[in-house]
């Protein structure tokens, strides 16, 4: 790892929703995190711990409640909107439709992924130059994906296109990864192809990241720094050194201890 510089900080981060109603959930509860650069954390709790709603602030997808801020390399980004976030953020979500274009080309995807970007010199390259840096960026993912820059997005694999929607997400460098339970909608195999996809991109381009997931076994495989989420609150924050050598029971007596309360077992958080 470089240097321990902040990268993003969330201060006094609470979302409310449905507020002054019978439906009112506080998904984010004062949530304060410093993330460094070059960290890769990974972030799991169960279904409403407020894991995906802390992801969707972060890219400003709705703005904290007041006082929250949201900073990323010392810019206050919180009242940016979500268009504007994305400069900063680069993002994959569970479902690869999302983050791509199923009726455009992958040079038309990856071309839309510069564009986002807004990065200067990539914008300025001629259609040859940016054709060939999309294939150098393809190739090392060997999946083919660099001969078929033609193809329709919707006609590649769940896999292929979940590989193209994270390098869409890269290909700008932006300063922060946000990867959205990106595994979860592909079978095993797949899903293991593209996350070591995704710790090769991490590595080379020395990437900070965040990753949401609901198992265990792989928040402690991945990462430097593992976060466990439980009713909008940060309750387990392990670092490196922390978490070396800690099993899934190790993990579960954290959360109880750091939490108070019983861990339900939760079969999607426990199994592969």
């Amino acid at each position: 790892m470089g240097e321990n510089k902040s990268l993003l900080q969330l201060e006094g981060i609470t979302k409310i929703f449905s507020r002054g109603t019978i439906d009112e959930v506080k998904a984010l509860d004062n949530i304060k995190l410093d993330v460094n650069a070059e960290d890769y954390i990974t972030i799991i709790g169960s279904n409403g711990a407020g894991k995906t709603t802390m992801l969707n602030l972060i890219a400003g997808v709705f703005p904290p409640e007041r006082g929250g801020k949201v900073i990323i390399n010392g810019n206050d980004i919180t009242g940016l909107s979500e268009y504007k976030h994305a400069a900063y953020i680069g993002r994959v979500y569970q479902d690869p439709n999302i983050g791509t274009a199923t009726k455009m080309t992958i040079e038309e995807n990856l071309a839309m992924a510069v564009l986002r970007g807004q990065t200067r010199g990539l914008r300025a390259a001629s259609n040859k130059q940016r054709r060939e840096l999309f294939r150098s960026t393809l190739a090392p993912l060997g999946l083919g994906l660099e001969d078929r820059l033609n193809a329709m997005v919707g006609t590649l694999s769940s896999g292929q296109r979940q590989a193209v929607a994270l390098v869409m997400a890269t290909i700008s460098k932006p300063a922060l990864l946000l990867l959205d339970e990106h595994i979860a909608n592909l079978d095993p195999r797949t899903a293991q192809i593209v996350l070591e996809l995704t710790e090769m991109i991490v590595r080379q381009e020395k990437m900070t990241t965040m990753m949401v997931t609901h198992n265990m076994e792989l928040a402690l495989k991945y990462g430097n720094r593992l976060i466990m989420m439980h009713e909008g609150k940060i309750v387990v924050d392990l670092n490196q050194d922390q978490r070396t050598g800690l099993t899934i029971n190790d993990l579960v007596t954290a959360f109880e201890q750091a939490s108070g309360r019983k861990f339900i077992e939760d079969k999607i958080l426990l199994r592969r």
